[in-house]
């Protein structure tokens, strides 16, 4: 997801950039007089060839306005752009799964470690925990300094200190050790299992 992110970054971020080039050497072309000095014969409907030209002409601008469907599909234009704009912003500041982690195998090349797999790996060790009803881990944060964010679902009659507590000293260790990192930060999010209540007969 992050390299097809960056993608998407890389091809709206070049389309834009061409959009805007484009544009702005239309208007220095027409604004420098460069079609007449350089005696240019250019199309009759060639948009900015002089420097009076404007982006849009009264005709162009009141074209349309007299007609009742104008207004409403100009204004869902313009929300439907403003939403994919808040979209597009909310996945860059969204938390990302951590596809790889770069470990150091000592021969000073790394080595990369599927993040799904040291997470599922997690997942089994949480969940063997004594009190841990269900678990989820998803690792987040750069390649070489990954953070830890897991997700424990308690059985009813667990200990939340105790449980933590294994849960650093045993999963989580493991796991920054086997990654070779010097630390591995974790938030852990905890949450009872609403259970029936037992008949005593």
């Amino acid at each position: 997801m992050p390299t097809v992110r960056r993608t998407v970054n890389r091809v709206l971020l070049g389309l834009a950039g061409v959009v805007l080039l484009g544009t702005g050497g239309l208007v220095l072309f027409g604004g420098l007089r460069l079609p007449a000095r350089w005696d240019l014969r250019l199309p009759a409907h060639w948009p900015w060839s002089r420097p009076g030209d404007v982006l849009l002409s009264a005709h162009q601008r009141t074209r349309w306005t007299h007609q009742g469907w104008w207004w409403p599909v100009v204004i869902a234009a313009l929300a439907v752009f403003v939403l994919l704009m808040l979209w597009w912003l909310l996945a860059q500041l969204r938390r990302h799964r951590r596809d790889e982690i770069l470990v150091d195998s000592g021969d000073g090349e790394g080595a990369l470690l599927r993040g799904r797999a040291l997470e599922a790996v997690l997942v089994a060790e949480a969940e063997a925990l004594e009190g841990v009803d269900r678990a989820g881990v998803r690792l987040t944060g750069r390649r070489t300094e990954p953070r830890l964010r897991a997700r424990l679902a308690l059985a009813p009659h667990a200990d939340p200190g105790g449980v933590l507590l294994r849960l650093s000293d045993e999963a989580v260790a493991h796991a920054r050790r086997s990654a070779g990192l010097d630390h591995l930060p974790a938030d852990v999010r905890l949450r009872a299992v609403k259970h029936r209540a037992e008949r005593v007969s």
